[in-house]
This record gives structure tokens, sequence and C-alpha cells, in this order.
């Protein structure tokens, strides 16, 4: 049985991929702020992306994985936290868990982005989010061609503007759907693929 890592899971499209992970067959590790686990099916594991000591008592905890998602973020905080959480906190955890081993040679890894993050091709503005993106997009570029020594494939993915409590009511694509475009998407994702920014329906996006 193949297992996936979904980080920030608690709701949206961190529970809607676990969800469709979980309907392929997949083990599914998943992150809440509290521990609690989002579905009976999933092992879940306590951790805030802020907090290092939690970061290093869930990678000791882990197995090695076929798939990690960090789809953590925040919309509306303070700009040096939305800055902590949506740039610094992804690079981090994703590289505290490659450089602990727990992706085995070609695995996916795949973090939640933003078209607002790029610096070209992008529609509308929110401010410090949009930069928060920005700077984990430009952060992920750098660390992409490392995370591919270990053998593993890595991406950053906007998975649409979605119905959540993020997204809003209005939003065109449903939580299934960008879950589903997303499975698909990393399902198959090949070496030249590494360090790309794709959209949840498997389009190349322009940095």
């Amino acid at each position: 049985m193949q297992e996936v890592l979904v980080v920030g899971a608690s709701r949206g499209i961190g529970l809607g991929l676990a969800d469709v992970h979980i309907a392929h067959g997949w083990k599914v590790h998943a992150t809440t702020r509290d521990g609690s686990p989002p579905r009976r099916d999933v092992i879940a594991h306590r951790l805030d992306v802020r907090d290092v000591g939690e970061l290093e008592d869930l990678v000791v905890s882990l197995p090695v994985l076929d798939r990690i998602i960090h789809n953590a973020g925040v919309l509306r905080a303070a700009r040096q936290e939305m800055m902590e959480v949506n740039a610094v906190a992804p690079i981090r955890t994703v590289a505290a868990l490659v450089d602990a081993g727990r992706i085995r040679r070609g695995g996916t890894i795949s973090i939640m982005t933003s078209q607002l993050g790029a610096r070209r091709g992008r529609t509308g503005s929110l401010g410090d989010y949009g930069d928060s993106k920005a700077a984990l997009n430009d952060e992920f570029r750098k660390q992409a061609p490392v995370w591919a020594e270990t053998g593993a494939i890595s991406v950053v993915i906007h998975p649409g503007w979605v119905s959540t409590d993020m997204g809003g009511s209005h939003a065109p694509v449903s939580v299934e759907q960008s879950s589903v475009g997303i499975l698909e998407l990393m399902d198959g994702l090949t070496p030249s693929d590494n360090g790309s920014f794709l959209t949840w329906d498997g389009r190349v996006h322009p940095w």
C-alpha cells in the first residue's frame, strides 16, 4: 500500500486530498494543528507548521513515504505570520522530510501555491498573500534541484479557485474536482516535471 502525508488536512483542499487518496487505496498520514484525525481512516499527526519542535517529532514518527503534499496555509493574517506559514514553513517542512529520508526514490512532492504568487500570468492581487506565495515559489525553484538529487519529483501546484472557507462559496471549482485533479496530476509526474509550477487540471503555469 502506498503512503502519503498531507500537511494541513483538517478541512478544505487538504481534507479533500486525504479523502481522494483513501478512495484510491492509499494509506494516509495527515497533520492537523491539534493532532485530531480529520477522518477515521487516516493516521493523524500533530503539527503547527510554525513549531520546529513539532516538526522534529513528526519527522521521526513517519515511515518512508511515496508522496508528500504540503497544503497548510493562511489567507488572512498579519504579514509576518503569513510569510512564515505560507512561504517559510512549506520549504522547511519538506526539506526536513527529504533530509531525513522520508520520501522514497521516485516519490512525489507537491506544495500548494497560488497563481496570485506568479510574477507573470497572475489575475487579481491579494497583497501580502500574493507576496507570500511569490516568496514560496522563488524558494521552491532553488530547492527543487536539491530535492531531485534524492530521486524525488517535486512541483508546486495552483489548486484553482476552490469553494472552501478560504476560497468562498462562489468559487467555480469544488474541493472534489480540485483534489481529484491534483491526485491524477501527481500520479502522472515524471522526472522531467521536477521544479514545475502546475495547475490542478494539468496545465503549466508561468512563473
